[in-house]
């Protein structure tokens, strides 16, 4: 099972950016859940994070394959990425774009992270099973 940081544990940010190109391509399914993890921030700001695909890890999708709505909290958040329907998407990353407003500094200051973890086979047989019962 396949599992990885899109965006590394306590990684700060205060403008917009990229994670490093994950490859996906070595996983046993294609539905992978998606893990936001806002841990600081300071008032008055917003943060939008979306996940790119591409087929060699070099060339990216001109829009984003899934995207988490936009935050302006601590929490986290789960997302579900099904790339079954997108077989040419060999490699993922995600991409963050934040934004400040209000009083005090300009700069925006968010620490987060965005955990890829694959779900298990065994789990999507077992759901299918109950929605065919139903």
């Amino acid at each position: 099972m396949m599992e990885a940081f899109l965006v590394p544990e306590r990684t700060v940010v205060s403008a917009k950016g990229d994670g490093a190109a994950v490859d996906v391509n070595r996983a046993e399914g294609r539905i992978f859940l998606l893990t936001l993890a806002i841990t600081n921030i300071i008032e008055q700001e917003s943060l939008d994070v979306s996940i790119f695909g591409s087929a060699d890890g070099a060339a990216w999708d001109a829009k984003p394959i899934v995207a988490f709505q936009q935050k302006f909290y601590r929490e986290e958040v789960p997302l579900l990425l099904n790339l079954t329907a997108r077989p040419e998407v060999k490699f993922i990353r995600a991409h963050w774009e934040v934004a400040r407003w209000g009083r005090g500094s300009e700069t925006p200051m968010f620490e987060f992270n965005v955990t890829l973890r694959e779900v298990p086979q065994e789990i999507l047989a077992e759901a299918a099973g109950r929605v065919r019962a139903q």
